[in-house]
């Protein structure tokens, strides 16, 4: 049977939660394993979620959420296409281990992106300068770095990790220069828990 993107569902967060600890064990996302992991897949912000299914398997899972412009970083705000009002964020994507090189991360991104379109918001993320393979699947995919901060919370390494800042190929505005800052930011409480982002995804897509 085919993969299938389709709309999360509440019966689905079982499954999203066992596929999610799979990528924990195999990747570390996220960093650290949260309390409630129910709670952290449906952020307050979020607008709604999708996940890939095979067979009776989530193997694949992403998130929009709904951000104020006015909390943006402002390299990143100057980015978007509107001055102000809502924008979307990816937050929680990942694949497991066994769905990784089909694609289905760029077909996650590819649904949360014609989402947010239809809601007339501008698309960005965050990644942690340890998410090599994200990294690449985002340049591959066509989305700009327009900014880069560190922020409060630790990876892996125990150190304050570096986010990366991206627009998304639909986000019209030309992208400002890509600017590193080396002070701790203050986190607006997207995505110091998200991610070292959805640095842990899929490596092949």
């Amino acid at each position: 049977m085919s993969p299938l993107i389709r709309p999360r569902t509440t019966e689905d967060l079982r499954s999203c939660i066992e596929a999610l600890a799979t990528v924990h064990a195999s990747d570390r996302y996220p960093v650290d394993w949260p309390a409630d992991p129910g709670r952290w897949l449906t952020p307050s912000d979020l607008v709604e979620a999708w996940v890939v299914v095979e067979g009776s398997d989530v193997v694949g899972h992403v998130g929009l959420s709904r951000l104020d412009a006015a909390t943006l970083e402002a390299p990143l705000a100057r980015a978007i296409s509107t001055p102000a009002g809502p924008v979307g964020s990816i937050t929680r994507l990942f694949v497991t281990p066994q769905g990784r090189g089909c694609g289905h991360a760029i077909r996650l991104l590819d649904v949360a992106g014609k989402k947010a379109a239809d809601l007339g918001m501008p698309l960005v993320l965050d990644v942690s300068d340890d998410g090599h393979a994200a990294i690449a699947l985002y340049e591959r995919a066509g989305w700009r770095r327009v900014a880069s901060a560190r922020a409060e919370w630790l990876n892996a390494a125990g150190e304050n990790a570096l986010l990366h800042y991206y627009v998304s190929p639909e986000t019209t505005r030309k992208p400002a220069q890509s600017e590193q800052a080396p002070s701790v930011r203050r986190q607006t409480g997207r995505a110091g828990e998200m991610h070292r982002s959805s640095g842990e995804i899929a490596p092949a897509g």
